[in-house]
């Protein structure tokens, strides 16, 4: 396949036999689904940690999947280098659909996946009147929301979608400057929170909608700015909720990404239902540069003090299309 890059015979080798057993293989499987931590796989493999943990590490060592630590948890994925990728990709892709063991696989994933959605959503409606006072423990929010101004800038724009808008602060500190605007939330109990705030900052020309950030209830190349604010580390697979936020950019549009740099406040897995804790710089050009975005920008805001060691770091990326004589064209790149 044309611009990815080729694997030696020995490495050929090595991947097929890291990949050829039963339990390695159906991993494989998963992780091409999207992102697991070991206690994902174990529960839904039905195996030990530490033979899992042994899986794992082979094939890790064969090139075929990526170890990422965060705290006291690890998350795997599938290899971002193209050829081993590819050659993932297509071995999963030789399986049988009614294949048994890769079927309950999945229904097992879906389950782990749900469980994951109602312990987000169960702490979010149960915090959703005081979520502002929650997120400004750690970070002023003052000096987050006057970086997002700065970096975003004045110029007018015509449509804003906040994705997982919360309490819609970002819909109020983003109203000056947009024509028209969307929230979009999954938890009911945050919306109706988002549309008193409008209601009492009078703001008539932004609305609320429920959906799933994972799948955005709008199509394609129609907002001019969106922004992910302290959303992504909430969820299983950051990288598809960019994708999604990439998918309804329009050509020259913009993608504000707003959360935290890599931390070890484990606590925020129990007490607030983080699922990551922040994120490099590299993991996120890594996630911005497969949306088929360019990111211009990168900013850290010192955390507040060393015992929080908590910082937040905001990402703008572009769609690099451009639109000539009423045609989207592609940006030409060396």
């Amino acid at each position: 396949m044309a611009g990815q890059a080729a694997l030696s015979t020995d490495a050929i080798i090595t991947a097929l036999k890291a990949a050829g057993e039963a339990t390695r293989y159906r991993i494989l499987a998963l992780l091409s689904a999207g992102e697991l931590s070991v206690k994902d796989l174990t529960a839904i493999l039905g195996q030990s940690q530490p033979r899992i943990s042994r899986h794992l590490k082979l094939l890790t060592e064969a090139g075929l999947i990526e170890r990422h630590p965060e705290g006291a948890w690890v998350y795997y994925r599938i290899s971002e280098s193209p050829a081993e990728r590819r050659l993932v990709q297509d071995l999963v892709a030789l399986a049988t659909t009614d294949d048994s063991s890769l079927a309950r696989d999945r229904e097992w994933l879906a389950g782990v996946k749900r469980e994951h959605a109602q312990l987000a959503a169960r702490y979010f409606t149960e915090n959703a009147a005081d979520w502002d006072t929650i997120r400004s423990l750690h970070v002023p929010d003052a000096a987050v929301e006057a970086a997002m101004l700065k970096i975003i800038g004045t110029r007018p724009i015509g449509s804003f979608l906040d994705i997982g808008t919360g309490t819609g602060r970002m819909l109020e500190l983003f109203a000056p400057i947009y024509q028209r605007a969307v929230g979009i939330d999954a938890s009911t109990a945050m919306l109706a929170v988002a549309r008193a705030n409008l209601d009492k900052a009078g703001i008539a020309h932004a609305q609320i909608r429920h959906g799933d950030i994972m799948k955005l209830p709008m199509p394609r190349d129609s907002f001019d700015l969106v922004a992910i604010h302290q959303v992504l580390h909430y969820l299983d697979d950051p990288a598809v909720a960019l994708a999604e936020a990439a998918r309804v950019l329009r050509p020259d549009g913009r993608l504000l990404v707003v959360d935290f740099a890599p931390h070890s406040l484990e606590f925020l897995r129990e007490r607030h239902a983080h699922r990551r804790l922040g994120f490099s710089h590299e993991t996120m050009r890594g996630w911005i540069d497969q949306a088929g975005l360019v990111l211009e920008a990168a900013t850290d805001l010192a955390a507040k003090s060393a015992e929080e060691q908590l910082t937040v770091t905001l990402w703008l990326a572009r769609d690099p299309r451009f639109i000539v004589a009423g045609a989207t064209k592609g940006l030409e790149t060396a």
